[in-house]
C-alpha cells in the first residue's frame, strides 16, 4: 500500500515538473462570464481533484480509495451538480496551487486553509469547517508550549508542515524562520518530536489527534486548541476548496449545495467520522476569511 502511495505522488510530481515548463501547450487563458468548468465537467462526468494525501482530509485508505474530510464533501457536492465520478491526483500539498495553475486538476480538495495570500492566487469556496491550531510534543509537554509565543520565548524547534499555514504564524510571533523546519507529511513530524529533533509540531488540532490516534504507542500529546493570534488579531484555520479565479460559476454552485448540507446537517454527518464534531462548523464566508490580515 505505501508502494502504491508513492508510485501515485511521483507520478503527479512528475506530471507537475512536465506541465511547468510547458505549461503553454494547456489552454488555461481567463474565461469571461464566470467560466464554464461546471459545464465541462457534466459533460465528461468527472472531476479531476488535487489532494494531498493527509488525513484527515483526503487521503488514499487501505482499500485505495480517495476519503477524507474535503474528499467526501466533493463526492456529494459534485454529485449533486451532476458530476458523478472523481478522479484522485496527488499532490505534494506545498505543490497543490502549482497544479490547479498548470492544469493539473480541476479543484483542490485538501482541507486547505483559506488565506489572503492564497486569494490572490485562487478563489475559494467558503469553508466546510474551522480549526484551531495545536502542538503535538513529548508526554507531559515538558515545555510548557500553549501557543507559538512561549516556542519563541523559549527559543525552542519547532516542525511544520510544508506549505502550511503554521510557519507564517510561528514567524509572525517571534519565532526564528531557521528554528523551523518544514516536514513532507504529518508522520514526519510526529518521528521529528519522537527522536527529539524539534521540541513540538504544529498543525491543526484535528490533524494531530488523527496522526497520533494512528500511532499510540508514540509518547506524545496534543496540546490545548488554541487560535494563533497575529498583531492581537486571530487567525481563522477555515478549510476549503480551491478553483481557478475565472470559475466563479462553479464556486457559486458549490457554494450552494455546501450552504444546503450545512443547513440540514448532513455536512456534520459527512465530516464525523473524520474527527470533527459541531465545533467545527462555521457560517464564515470565503469573503470574510480572505480580507483578514495576513501574517
Amino acid at each position: 500500500m505505501a508502494s502504491r502511495r508513492l508510485l501515485l505522488q511521483a507520478a503527479a510530481a512528475g506530471a507537475l515538473s512536465l506541465a511547468l515548463p510547458g505549461c503553454t501547450r494547456v489552454d488555461l487563458s481567463a474565461e469571461a462570464n464566470g467560466g464554464s468548468l461546471l459545464d465541462r465537467l457534466r459533460q465528461k462526468g468527472e472531476v479531476r481533484v488535487g489532494f494531498a494525501n493527509e488525513a484527515p482530509y483526503s487521503f488514499i485508505n487501505s482499500e485505495a480509495e480517495l476519503t477524507g474530510e474535503a474528499a467526501e464533501v466533493a463526492k456529494v457536492v459534485f454529485r449533486r451538480l451532476g458530476v458523478p465520478n472523481l478522479i484522485p491526483i496527488p499532490s505534494e500539498f506545498g505543490s497543490l496551487i502549482a497544479g490547479l495553475k498548470v492544469g493539473l486538476f480541476d479543484v483542490i480538495a485538501a482541507g486547505m486553509s483559506i488565506l489572503p495570500k492564497r486569494c490572490k492566487q485562487v478563489l475559494f469556496t467558503n469553508p466546510d469547517f474551522i480549526a484551531p491550531a495545536a502542538f503535538l510534543v513529548p508526554k507531559g509537554n515538558p515545555k510548557g508550549i500553549k501557543t507559538f509565543a512561549e516556542v519563541a520565548q523559549q527559543n525552542l524547534r519547532m516542525g511544520v508542515l510544508i506549505g502550511a499555514t503554521e510557519k507564517d504564524y510561528a514567524i509572525a510571533n517571534g519565532v526564528p524562520e531557521n528554528m523551523i523546519t518544514a516536514y513532507q507529511n504529518q508522520p514526519s513530524g510526529l518521528e521529528a518530536v519522537s527522536t527529539g529533533r524539534v521540541d513540538a509540531f504544529s498543525l491543526t488540532a484535528i490533524s494531530l489527534r488523527d496522526v497520533l490516534g494512528k500511532n499510540p504507542g508514540a509518547p506524545l500529546e496534543v496540546t490545548t486548541p488554541f487560535v494563533p493570534e497575529v498583531d492581537g488579531k486571530p487567525q481563522f484555520t477555515s478549510g476549503g476548496f480551491a478553483f481557478l479565479p475565472d470559475q466563479t460559476n462553479a464556486v457559486a454552485a458549490f457554494n450552494k449545495e455546501l450552504a444546503d448540507l450545512k443547513q440540514s446537517g448532513e455536512l456534520l454527518r459527512i465530516l464525523r467520522p473524520f474527527g470533527f464534531t459541531e465545533a467545527e462548523m462555521t457560517d464564515m464566508t470565503a469573503q470574510q476569511l480572505c480580507a483578514v490580515p495576513e501574517a
